[in-house]
């Protein structure tokens, strides 16, 4: 049966209106099959920001990209308007590299990393994958784009990389994980809920300290940053930093949808407030995050005394 071209119209103009579209079974945050959920662990591990299209809330969806790509399954991947393929052929790609040179990004050096595993986490891995492991599956570690770490379990690819560890464990990883994962420590700590493992990746993004001196100067120098408010509408009305923009949900949205090495420089009274809200925006995969010192009320105190301080 031809495809119905109203359906055709919606799937190339979604197509050509995002770089990256994954039609899948459920969506990012929530996959529905066993291929949607691998492939989005891959784009996951590579990029901050692509589309995702659930076919199982829009069955003309489902049928017409079958039709539209002359592909019989799901998922599939669309890069820069081209057909890439399903789940085997990603993968394929990961492996050879093709995928980062399709999506235009640099090839991933292989690193050997060298990961530390404390005793208590080594006895709960190994208890984990005795339980939960079988035959030919192991431990894997995968640190995403916004270096977020996950365990799981499952079988090895031909891509994977060894870690290095001081113990009996045998932790696998992706290339890209690799490359983000060196010196990376693992414990288990005691939670609500009980015993959780926590990863700790020196390589992750943090939010860095920015005094109020260099502020003024990146502002003076015209250097090209986003000046973040975190602070109440009633407090801004009171004082306000030059070119700062109040941070409300609308704001917030246009910054997500940046480029994730942005430059954001945040502030608030003191600098508590703005602290919290840095440290989302590097959870969100932000490289650049700056907490400016002591608040607007140290800009009053040691810029600007026309500042009201209140």
């Amino acid at each position: 049966m031809a495809l119905d071209e109203a359906v055709r119209q919606e799937i190339t103009a979604t197509i050509e209106s995002n770089e990256v579209v994954l039609f899948m079974k459920g969506n990012r945050g929530a996959p529905q099959c066993g291929f949607s959920a691998t492939v989005i662990g891959i784009l996951d591990s590579i990029l901050t920001n692509y589309h995702t299209v659930d076919v199982l809330s829009a069955s003309h969806i489902r049928d017409g990209i079958k039709d539209f790509s002359s592909w019989p399954t799901i998922p599939q991947l669309y890069v820069k308007g081209e057909f890439v393929g399903g789940c085997d052929i990603i993968q394929e790609m990961v492996g050879s590299g093709e995928l980062y040179e399709a999506l235009g990004l640099e090839p991933v050096e292989v690193v050997q990393p060298k990961i530390e595993i404390s005793d208590s986490a080594a006895g709960a891995l190994a208890q984990a994958a005795a339980e939960h492991g079988g035959t030919g599956r192991e431990l894997h570690l995968s640190v995403d784009a916004t270096f977020q770490s996950h365990l799981s379990i499952a079988p090895r690819t031909p891509a994977d990389i060894e870690a290095i560890i001081d113990s009996d464990i045998v932790l696998l990883l992706d290339p890209l994980s690799a490359s983000r994962a060196d010196g990376i420590t693992i414990d288990v700590a005691d939670t609500p809920n009980g015993q959780a493992f926590n990863v700790d990746n020196p390589n992750a993004p943090r939010v860095q300290s920015m005094s109020v001196e260099e502020l003024k100067a990146a502002i003076d120098s015209g250097e090209a940053i986003q000046l973040l408010d975190v602070r109440t509408p009633e407090e801004r009305a009171i004082a306000a930093i030059p070119g700062a923009v109040l941070l409300n949900e609308g704001e917030a949205a246009r910054i997500e949808s940046l480029d994730r090495d942005v430059k954001l420089v945040l502030h608030c009274h003191h600098g508590g407030r703005s602290q919290q809200a840095a440290e989302q925006f590097v959870s969100l995969g932000f490289t650049q995050v700056f907490n400016v010192v002591g608040g607007i009320d140290a800009w009053s105190q040691e810029i600007d005394p026309e500042v009201p301080r209140y």
